[in-house]
């Protein structure tokens, strides 16, 4: 399981031209599920994520976590995170979990993070999305759970 997480100081989502959600200050979270990833594992990177002090206190420091600063979390599926892009030039996605059971864990990953006090909104699993953000720093933490 993989997370890329962004600080943003704002987030637009669209499918098919239509916004489907939006956010201010937080979070962009783009979440992979690899092939065997568990429920324990979603645990770990929604904790991860909910208590990251990536945002900036009274002194300029890296002190404060997404709800520490009244922020949101835009939780983006990405299949694309899994590629092995060991062999050739093209990357290769048979290490993603089939559809089915990423979208289970997708789901349970915002219910997670709704669960630890998070404000959660969702891009919509399998679409092709269009994501606009106003990156905030910028800050990009890679966060992996085998």
């Amino acid at each position: 399981m993989k997370a890329v997480i962004q600080r943003v100081k704002s987030a637009t989502l669209s499918v098919d031209g239509k916004e489907i959600s939006s956010i201010g200050k937080g979070l962009c979270v783009y979440f992979g599920v690899e092939c065997g990833d568990v429920e324990s594992s979603a645990d770990y990177i929604a904790k991860k994520i909910y208590n990251m002090r990536i945002f900036e206190d009274e002194n300029g420091k890296m002190n404060k976590a997404v709800f520490d600063v009244g922020g949101e979390i835009l939780l983006i599926s990405q299949f694309t995170l899994c590629a092995d892009t060991s062999g050739g030039n093209r990357p290769s996605f048979v290490g993603a979990e089939k559809p089915d059971r990423a979208n289970s864990l997708y789901e349970y990953e915002a219910e997670k993070l709704k669960e630890l006090g998070a404000t959660v909104k969702k891009g919509v699993f399998g679409a092709d999305m269009q994501i606009l953000q106003h990156n905030d720093g910028p800050v990009t933490i890679i966060l992996e759970k085998i």
